[in-house]
Parts: C-alpha cells; sequence; structure tokens
C-alpha cells in the first residue's frame, strides 16, 4: 500500500511539473508574466500602516496571489517551479491521500487578496487537487486599494500610481486648472516628491516676494515655468525613445536632480538643456542595449 501511495504521489508532482513548464512556455510565447508576487514588494508599493489578527477563516484559494519566502519556487498558479520541492510537496500529497488533518496555513492579507506566510506546498497540493478553500490564521493590513486576484505586479504598481495620481488631483485641482496637464509616472510615489518640488519652487519665489503666495498659484508656476520647459526641450531632443516605457513625469524628476548634481559640481549657470542631454547621454539605452535586455529577459524565463 505504501507503494501505491509512493507512486501515485509520484505521478502527481510530474504532473504539476509538466503544467508548470507548459505554463512558462506560452507565458513567454503571449509574453505574460507567470511570477508569484513577491508580499515584501507589495508591502513596498502599498505602505500599509496597520495590521490586524482575523483569527481562523475559509479562504478561496484562487485569492491567494503570492508569498513571503517561497515566490520564487512556485509560479502564478502555485505550480513548483523546481524538482527540489518534490519530496516536502510529495508529503503534504500522501496525508490527502490518508485523509490527515493538515495544520492551517498562515496568510497575510491585503487590498481583498492573500499572501502565504506558512503553507506555500499545502497550496500548491490543495490547488492541484481542485481544492476551492483552505483553512488558514489571517492577519490583515490596511490598505486604501483594493486588489484583482489576477493583477500582475506591473498591474498592481498601475492601480497604485492611478490611486496617487488620483489623490494628488482631487488635492491640487492641477488638471482642472491645466486641461492639457501632462503628469503620468511608471513608479509608485512619485506624486509626493512633485509635492515637495512644488514647495520648494514655493520657497524660491517667497525670498523674493513679501507676501508668501498660496500653493496653487505656486504650483502653476511650477508647471509653466519648470515642468513644462523641461518636458517641451525632451521632446524637441527626442529623449524619450532612449528611455522606453518611462514618462515624461519620470525622466523630470530625474533630470532635475542630475541637473543639481551638475550644478553644484560646475556651478549654477550650467543649463538645464546641457543636463538633459548629458543624462540622456549617460542613462539613455540604445538599439542594441534594448535587443540585448530583451534577450536576457527570455533567458531569464526559460531558464
Amino acid at each position: 500500500m505504501g507503494e501505491e501511495y509512493s507512486l501515485q504521489t509520484q505521478l502527481d508532482f510530474d504532473k504539476v511539473r509538466n503544467k508548470e513548464i507548459i505554463s512558462k512556455i506560452l507565458g513567454i510565447l503571449k509574453n505574460e508574466n507567470d511570477e508569484l508576487l513577491a508580499f515584501h514588494d507589495i508591502k513596498r508599493i502599498l505602505k500599509p500602516k496597520s495590521r490586524t489578527y482575523k483569527g481562523l477563516l475559509s479562504v478561496k484559494i484562487d485569492n491567494i496571489v503570492g508569498s513571503e519566502g517561497r515566490y520564487k519556487d512556485f509560479n502564478r498558479l502555485f505550480l513548483p517551479k523546481h524538482q527540489h520541492l518534490s519530496e516536502r510537496w510529495k508529503k503534504v500529497d500522501l496525508a490527502h491521500y490518508k485523509d490527515l488533518i493538515l495544520p492551517p496555513i498562515k496568510l497575510y492579507e491585503i487590498g481583498g487578496v492573500y499572501f502565504v506566510g506558512d503553507g506555500n506546498h499545502r497550496v500548491s497540493v490543495a490547488k492541484a487537487k481542485g481544492q476551492e478553500f483552505i483553512d488558514a490564521e489571517v492577519i490583515s493590513l490596511n490598505s486604501e486599494i483594493q486588489l484583482n486576484p489576477d493583477m500582475t505586479r506591473e498591474e498592481l504598481k498601475k492601480a497604485v500610481i492611478n490611486f496617487e495620481k488620483k489623490r494628488f488631483f482631487e488635492a491640487t485641482e492641477l488638471n482642472k486648472l491645466r486641461p492639457n496637464c501632462n503628469l503620468d509616472f511608471s513608479s509608485p510615489g512619485r506624486f509626493e516628491e512633485i509635492i515637495m518640488h512644488i514647495e520648494g519652487h514655493k520657497y524660491y519665489i517667497n525670498l523674493n516676494d513679501d507676501n508668501e503666495i498660496p500653493f496653487k498659484k505656486a504650483m502653476l508656476s511650477w508647471y509653466d515655468k519648470v515642468y513644462e520647459p523641461i518636458v517641451k526641450i525632451m521632446l524637441e531632443e527626442h529623449i524619450l525613445e532612449r528611455f522606453p516605457e518611462r514618462t515624461p513625469g519620470d525622466l523630470y524628476v530625474w533630470i532635475v536632480k542630475k541637473w543639481h548634481e551638475l550644478k553644484e559640481q560646475y556651478g549654477e549657470n550650467y543649463s538645464i538643456k546641457k543636463a538633459i542631454l548629458d543624462f540622456s547621454d549617460q542613462y539613455g539605452r540604445g538599439f542594441f542595449a534594448k535587443l540585448k535586455e530583451i534577450i536576457k529577459r527570455i533567458f531569464k524565463r526559460l531558464f
């Protein structure tokens, strides 16, 4: 009877490994990311401010989207990615055949989705068995953003960026005061930096004015006299072509930082246009660099 179980669990593991290999190949062909989300990445993006112990709950397995420590061992479907996972996986599988009661897994909930703290193999086996729910001890982390179980890391980042953008425009009304406002970012946290840029601009204006100007007036001055002229130069010099998948807002933040460094090195008369061209030459990518990066990504996903 023991040999029968041993053979069956080996067949089960071989089956899920084959599924993972097929899933990987299809992901490359469709240009889809099948990686399991890393909990620490999501915490860094969402920045939860508090946590609450929810106790023992029955959790829908399809709502488990990531892991705290084993996100490199399983893919988005919780299929095992490595052969060395077989022994532990088969032990959990064997417990199912013997109808043994397994302890609840440990999950973190944030934005309506879950991440495994302990029990990745149990989730993998349960999913392979077609199990819909699993018992778990749950710790909930506060988040203002609701997440979708099908979200990739990039989609999640985009949801956070859109949330930050909405909150920024509600507070500043820049989009109403400048309807053609082109202010977007590819990383979270940038709108907070823009507030700091506006406050800095406001400070320098007030150095030459006895009456402190209101924030919105300073914001419009920053947008018209700082941000838009820098973006105009970037467009005239075709700088964005050297930074695929980046926005004018991204480059603005980086270039201004670079400009301040160059002014400290060469003096206050160092022009913003020279800073933009210097930044492009130093960090921009040409055709062969882009091709090399694409090939590198393909091999990384294959092997």
